[in-house]
């Protein structure tokens, strides 16, 4: 009956272990308002108590250590990330806030170093660049993405709003909305 008990703690060590990973990588993400401290606080305590204790049982140990050492390895990824977004140098909210400021207009255009000329076509290359970073920074995953297959996504949305509006020119902006990337379309 012992055995059991303490596989099922595990077990439950385990999904706690997991949750708190998604947890935390929402909070990463700006998803989640408040980082997830009682989980971690409830994982930290179990994985003491299991560090104090004797396990005879080999499979058990094996699948205590492997937790174990699952969970320090997140714990030095989640601390790194705390003390960057302390510092205000964590990556990903950099990216937001630049995201936000050319979004409300307060930073110029041309003050970023992947920033477009506002001059620019269309088709400009930095527009790529600010979709793939834009990707990549929020998570999503960027493998099939190619500079021609969103050239030429963006040149049919062009064609449609130009005849949808009699407009000559259309502009195009990287924006991030509920944590998709999405390239929105104006009439210029």
């Amino acid at each position: 009956m012992e055995a059991t008990t303490a596989d099922e703690e595990l077990k439950m060590l385990e999904i706690k272990l997991n949750q708190l990973k998604l947890d935390y990588e929402k909070y990463f993400l700006g998803s989640r308002t408040t980082e997830p401290a009682q989980l971690r606080s409830e994982v930290q305590k179990t994985v003491i108590r299991w560090s104090n204790t004797r396990i005879t049982n080999t499979a058990l140990r094996f699948k205590f250590n492997s937790l174990n050492g699952r969970y320090q390895a997140f714990k030095r990824k989640w601390d790194n990330a705390l003390r960057q977004i302390e510092a205000g140098t964590y990556e990903r909210h950099i990216f937001k806030a630049d995201l936000h400021e050319r979004e409300r207009g307060l930073s110029s255009e041309a003050e970023g170093p992947n920033a477009a000329p506002s001059s620019a076509p269309s088709s400009a290359p930095d527009l790529f660049e600010d979709y793939r970073d834009a990707v990549l920074a929020t998570g999503q995953n960027a493998k099939g993405l190619t500079r021609k297959n969103l050239q030429k996504a963006l040149a049919k949305q062009e064609a449609a709003i130009k005849k949808k509006y009699g407009c000559d020119k259309v502009d195009f902006k990287v924006v991030v909305t509920s944590g998709k990337v999405k390239v929105k379309a104006a009439p210029g």
